[in-house]
């Protein structure tokens, strides 16, 4: 069983990334771009990337009971993702409005006051059988729930589980930056897996290697159309191409690179802290390539669509 741990959102995306479909009215001169909700937030993005492609998981999160959150735990069944840790608030659901740049690269402002997935508790236990939580994204920056995500984070840790960290940057909600690094310093204790995009690593400031020295056991970077690469405890390095594909856009694309990685893991058998620290370069070779791939996909249709098993290459 992989737990993952954080919020769930509506992402609203443009509807045609030139503005063909608009709704401007007749006051103001500037065309507004149509918007469609979509299922969405990295956490939850991750979990469905995980249900779809047939790993055992569940989703622990606060969901509100508006008809967002109710879409939002439907979308979960669906992909096959247990929900019974999802604890439930009458707040409404967070959105995030997205917009969609040239290249596919994906912005978000984010509409987060007051909303459902910021009351989030603790659990008293996680399900039977967990054996890896991610973690991730908004959830490690709103508070009160913020603390309570990062409790669950440490106490999974010192119980011997697997914890995958993606902090999946998203500045304009981080008041404090300088603030916000050191916290991220004080979570590698307890990360096994470390998974940052290139900008992230960049905004954090800091390299691979100084985060490896802090816990965790590897740290895979992602560089878009360029590929991933990993660095281990070992001073092991090795880096896959990414896989070419007409983007539409990336949303949800490094959410597939952290489910694809946990599943390779299970298929592994290496969801353990003592596997993955001891994983073979043929190994990590392999499972970096099925993360491309299942990225790739992920770009290739609008919003955070993750591949199902069938549209993947075996491990």
């Amino acid at each position: 069983m992989i737990v993952v741990a954080g919020e769930a959102l509506i992402d609203l995306v443009p509807l045609s990334a030139g503005g063909d479909e608009s709704s401007g009215g007749e006051q103001g001169s500037a065309a507004l771009p149509a918007l469609a909700p979509r299922l969405g937030g990295g956490p939850y993005n991750t979990a469905v990337a995980l249900g779809r492609l047939g790993s055992t998981t569940a989703f622990c999160s606060r969901v509100s009971r508006d008809a967002f959150g109710e879409a939002l735990l439907d979308g979960l069944r669906a992909a096959g993702v247990d929900v019974a840790p999802v604890q439930r608030g009458d707040e409404p659901t967070t959105l995030a409005v997205a917009s969609i740049g040239a290249d596919g690269s994906a912005g978000y402002t984010f509409y987060v006051e007051g909303t459902a997935d910021r009351l989030f508790a603790v659990p008293d236990a996680l399900p039977a059988g967990t054996r890896a939580v991610s973690f991730g994204t908004c959830s490690l920056v709103l508070e009160p729930g913020a603390s309570a995500y990062e409790e669950l984070m440490r106490t999974t840790a010192a119980q011997g589980l697997l914890t995958a960290l993606d902090p999946n940057i998203r500045a304009g909600l981080i008041p404090d930056a300088d603030a916000y690094r050191a916290r991220f310093k004080s979570w590698l204790p307890s990360t096994t897996l470390l998974k940052l995009s290139e900008e992230d690593a960049e905004w954090l400031g800091g390299t691979p290697r100084e985060w490896l020295s802090a816990g965790p056991a590897a740290v895979v970077i992602t560089r878009g159309g360029d590929g991933l690469t990993v660095f281990t405890r070992d001073g092991g390095e090795q880096s896959v191409l990414g896989e070419r594909v007409d983007v539409v856009d990336t949303i949800g694309a490094g959410d597939t690179v952290n489910a694809a990685l946990l599943h390779g893991l299970a298929q592994l058998d290496a969801l353990s802290p003592s596997a993955l620290a001891a994983l073979s370069d043929d190994a990590w070779a392999r499972l970096l390539r099925f993360a491309a791939g299942a990225a790739a996909v992920t770009c290739s249709r609008a919003g955070a669509e993750p591949p199902y098993a069938s549209e993947v290459g075996a491990l």
